[in-house]
């Protein structure tokens, strides 16, 4: 077997590996009696099929399977072994020859892979970054605890249309009437609400049922017929508001207590504010952590001025993608995938030079905060532990969700590594403020 590598311009090297029958003449035999083995042919017993016919049949198609895998395998050791490092994968080469199987006994597979830059970041207080904290003001405070208690709210009859109301409404359009239909203003915007403002039961006006119910599943739900009827329904209807309807907030009593916490960790009023303020602080501190870990890739990308084998990744993206999306395709978006290749093969050269490492339990606590933020999200704020520990195993064992965290995980590792060595200063900022910067980003 013969490997000869040629660099190439842009960072790109190519591997033409010429392989012999020696190299691959055992696999071929082999997969051959396997075939053999497994052939079912008319006037054969099974197993018994003549080395001939098989060969006849099959042994073209194997030995260009085997003789390819042979070539393969020895790239990837010659890669190896030479200490190569490579970006992406190893693909097939555009100026790959024809072959004959037929024919043949000696081929050239040439491959192609992308040069792996070398990184060069020397990091020092010199390298200044800003880590922007939200301003908590009371404001904030007040819609967060009135969207958390709305969660064990209870409808009450109200006189007035004031913000988000529940309507129960009439609609009759002549041909149809429709009592007791659902108005939620909550999921309209401020616009589509403004017609219903300050108004009161009794209250009528004309609506486009198509456009006060864009769901076409909703909107038959609504007029009680299917979808596949709505269209031969007038969409003009006379609305009259029969009941209006408010979230209350929940009276702050023993009861309420055990039911949102029973744990037993707040049993009062000042115990709740604290415990929305941490969830406070909580949520607005993933939000600065995720802003600062975006600044500081941007930064760190833009400082190791790294010199990617852009072409070799967009072959590389179509290959793998087994033509999915067209090299068109590929071109609009690669600019935001070069960036973000960048950034975890710098995550990757961290990892490896400051031996950074998640451990099992520390991907295990991040797999039950997820669990909990989702039980939250089904008004459980305060989930017992064992449950978190299950459903945070199931997480885990999923592969993709799994591999997420992980990947997570690292990347937080990665932020606090680089923290250390750089000089980053805090600062306050209001959450328009902070949103703009996120704008930005």
């Amino acid at each position: 077997m013969k490997i000869v590598r040629e660099q190439r311009e842009a960072g790109t090297s190519l591997v033409k590996v010429t392989v012999e029958e020696q190299d691959y003449r055992e696999a071929v035999e082999k997969e051959l009696r396997n075939y053999r083995r497994k052939a079912n042919i008319p006037g054969f017993r099974p197993g018994m099929v003549p080395m001939g016919i098989v060969k006849k049949m099959y042994g073209k198609g194997v030995l260009a399977e085997q003789s390819y895998r042979t070539a393969s395998n020895a790239v990837f050791e010659y890669l190896q072994k030479e200490n190569i490092d490579y970006l992406g994968d190893v693909i097939p080469s555009d100026e790959q020859g024809d072959f004959d199987f037929e024919n043949g006994t000696e081929f050239e597979f040439v491959f192609e892979f992308g040069e792996a830059p070398e990184i060069k970041l020397d990091l020092s207080e010199k390298d200044k970054l800003t880590y922007s904290r939200i301003k908590v003001d009371k404001k904030m405070h007040d819609d967060y605890r009135s969207n958390y208690l709305r969660g064990y709210g209870r409808l009450v009859d109200a006189d007035e249309v004031t913000s988000d109301e529940a309507l129960s409404v009439t609609l009759d359009n002549g041909d149809m009437n429709v009592a007791d239909a659902y108005v939620g203003l909550i999921s309209m915007s401020e616009e589509e609400r403004k017609p219903f403002i300050g108004q009161k039961v009794g209250y009528k006006t004309t609506v486009n049922i198509d456009e006060l119910y864009k769901n076409p599943s909703q909107r038959a739900a609504i007029l009680q017929v299917k979808e596949d009827e709505l269209a031969s329904v007038k969409p003009e209807f006379t609305l009259e508001i029969t009941k209006i309807r408010k979230f209350a907030e929940p009276e702050l009593n023993e009861e309420f207590f055990k039911m949102a916490f029973p744990t037993g960790n707040v049993t009062s009023e000042a115990e709740l504010d604290k415990f929305l303020d941490e969830r406070i602080a909580q949520d607005l501190g993933r939000e600065s952590d995720y802003l600062f870990t975006l600044q500081l890739r941007d930064y760190l990308v833009k400082k190791a001025a790294l010199k990617m084998p852009e072409a070799f990744l967009k072959r590389w993206l179509y290959t793998i993608n087994e033509g999915k999306f067209s090299m068109e395709e590929i071109e609009k978006d690669f600019d935001q995938f070069l960036k973000m290749f960048t950034w975890n093969y710098i995550q990757k050269h961290f990892i490896k030079a400051d031996n950074l490492s998640v451990t099992k339990e520390e991907a295990t606590a991040e797999a039950k905060a997820l669990a909990a933020a989702q039980f939250a999200q089904y008004g459980m704020p305060s989930a017992p532990d064992n449950m978190l520990e299950e459903y945070a195993g199931r997480i885990l064992s999923d592969k993709e969700q799994g591999q997420k965290i992980y990947e997570k995980l690292y990347e937080v590792k990665v932020v606090e590594d680089v923290k250390s060595k750089i000089k980053v200063t805090e600062k306050a900022v209001s959450a328009d403020d902070f949103a703009k910067l996120a704008k930005e980003l």
